[in-house]
């Protein structure tokens, strides 16, 4: 095979999939450039998930005319001048990829005024050339738009998820960037509607409040620990009771100098804070940034620089745990511990031993066995049949014993029941029958920017699964129908969490057509609990049902509903054979 040197253009497409991996990336970028250039007003608006058109507009210092051919040559930076630079950044962007890489991915146009200038600069790219350069009114600052993003590069448009949940990755980088510089202004706008709003007024709470809602602002206690030495780390922000959860990690923004990082071990370090606090698989909200000293903080790991290394860990570690600790302790926020519900090694209650382990999860919703099936559903041609199975009886509250002709049967009650009202949700959907429950009085919620992203994203598929919803005005929303599973009790709570589920990268599979994942999720939500007991009524019926499923050996998430233990193998074990 014969070696050669890859033309430029093919280069820069290689290296530009390093930086540039979905519209959001393009976002990030472009927002980290905006704050490195002292911006206090960023607009954002996207088309079609980002694909369409990406504009980025700001009031920052902008880019001199004479220097706009220089933005787009690789490796052009103003933010490092010499080696020792890249040991002590301060800005959140250094590398000089950022727009050449996206200028390799997309068309390209920059409008560039700096204050005191009469009129702007303007430059147009395709596929990373230059095709078009002159003169633009505009306003002072950078106004740069990207559109038919990856159009060039079909293989890499094959990998991207639909529009909707591309718009949602777009509105994650606004949240996290917006809960960093709460003095900076932040507007986000999705296919010509608005979508998060912040007001710049330099207080974190209200950034919280504009994202998370004021349920949320209103339980934030704030954190302020300056470094006790100089060359030492600090941290500020807020915890947020832990009477106010989620199902996700999520909601734990964690910052090093305002840069939002991805860190597990700083996240475990927040969770560990929390411990006991909160009911098993539960998360905190928290939004945390940490002040380190620039030369004990390496950015240059990564081209997407979300992720870093710090010279101190440990002793960043033990600040953070130590910090969010105090803050909830001296808050008075621990609850008493309810031994069956709530986590920590010395608060859970013993179980019988078990071979298999299943997690825990929060109080029981009231269960829908037997459930109503859907009027005029039409069952799919089975492809995967159970023998006929006979209860034996519960296992700790979590597994159904079942005897069949062919041996016996572990069945996990909730994985088996999420099965079961996942192929009845879709069936009632394709028959165009949602089982929908009016409400007698309207629900109004006030939703968190990720959950209007989530449910915007996918609100044809809560309609046909039996949603009625609508949008009310910026936060608000009204609910005058849910799905007949989940009415009654904590509605406001069984929506976010459903919609907290949605948010979870390991709900379904991204690509899933939206009514699946919906289902998916809301099957997730709605099915018996583990640790419930169940009559032997109750698992007669979760069996015959699970027994009518297409695939009744797994869960709409891959995991397995069952364990066969086959007459064969327990008579050898028993040395009958």
């Amino acid at each position: 095979m014969t070696i050669r040197i890859l033309a430029p253009h093919e280069a820069a497409k290689i290296a530009a999939g390093e930086v540039i991996e979905r519209p959001a990336s393009v976002v990030k970028e472009l927002i980290e450039n905006s704050l490195d250039a002292g911006a206090t007003r960023i607009s954002v608006e996207i088309r079609e998930g980002g694909l369409a058109l990406i504009r980025v507009a700001d009031d920052g210092c902008s880019i001199e005319p004479g220097e706009l051919r220089l933005a787009f040559e690789r490796h052009a930076t103003s933010k490092v001048a010499a080696e020792e630079d890249l040991w002590r950044i301060a800005t959140l962007g250094f590398r000089g990829e950022a727009l050449p890489s996206i200028a390799a991915a997309g068309e390209v146009e920059l409008l560039a005024r700096v204050a005191g200038n009469d009129v702007g600069a303007r430059i147009r790219l395709r596929d990373g050339e230059i095709i078009e350069e002159g003169s633009g009114a505009t306003a002072p600052g950078t106004t740069f738009t990207v559109r038919r993003l990856f159009s060039s590069q079909p293989a890499r448009l094959k990998f991207l998820r639909a529009p909707g949940s591309e718009s949602t990755q777009v509105s994650s980088v606004l949240v996290h960037y917006a809960m960093a510089y709460p003095e900076v202004r932040f507007e986000l706008v999705v296919d010509g509607k608005p979508a998060l709003q912040t007001n710049g007024s330099g207080r974190l709470i209200d950034a919280v409040a504009a994202v998370y809602g004021s349920e949320v602002a209103s339980a934030a206690i704030e954190i302020d620990v300056p470094p006790a030495n100089e060359g030492e780390a600090g941290v500020r922000g807020v915890v947020v009771e832990p009477r106010l959860h989620r199902s996700s990690r999520n909601y734990i923004g964690l910052y090093v100098n305002r840069r939002w990082v991805k860190n597990r071990a700083l996240t475990f370090a927040v969770e560990e804070a929390y411990q006991g606090m909160l009911p098993v698989g539960r998360r905190p909200i928290a939004v945390l940034d940490l002040h380190i000293p620039p030369e004990d903080v390496d950015v240059n790991v990564h081209p997407t620089k979300a992720e870093v290394r710090l010279r101190r860990e440990r002793e960043v570690f033990g600040l953070l745990q130590r910090a969010v600790r105090r803050a909830l302790t001296e808050q008075g926020t621990v609850p008493a511990a309810t031994p069956s519900l709530w986590g920590g090694a010395h608060t859970q209650a013993p179980r019988p031993p078990l071979t298999l382990q299943a997690q825990p999860v929060q109080p029981p919703l009231p269960r829908p066995l037997p459930s109503h099936e859907p009027q005029g559903a039409t069952a799919a041609p089975k492809v995967d049949r159970l023998p006929m199975l006979r209860p034996v009886g519960q296992v700790a509250n979590l597994y159904v014993v079942a005897e069949g002709p062919e041996g016996v049967y572990l069945i996990d009650q909730h994985a088996a029941h999420e099965r079961v009202l996942y192929e009845r949700f879709l069936a009632a959907a394709r028959a165009s029958r949602p089982g929908l429950q009016p409400l007698l009085e309207p629900l109004t919620l006030e939703l968190s920017a990720p959950h209007r992203a989530l449910l915007g994203e996918h609100a044809v598929a809560f309609e046909r699964l039996g949603f009625e919803i609508e949008h009310f005005g910026d936060a608000a929303y009204v609910v005058r129908g849910v799905p007949a599973a989940i009415a009654g009790g904590d509605l406001e709570r069984h929506i976010a969490e459903l919609l907290d589920r949605m948010g979870r990268d390991d709900v379904a599979d991204a690509a899933a057509e939206p009514s699946h994942r919906v289902a998916a999720s809301l099957a997730c939500h709605a099915a018996v609990r583990a640790g419930m007991s169940m009559s032997d009524e109750e698992q007669r019926e979760l069996l015959r049902q699970l027994e009518a499923t297409e695939s009744p050996r797994t869960c709409p998430h891959g995991r397995p509903t069952m364990v066969h233990l086959a007459a064969d193998a327990i008579a050898r074990e028993f040395r009958r054979r």
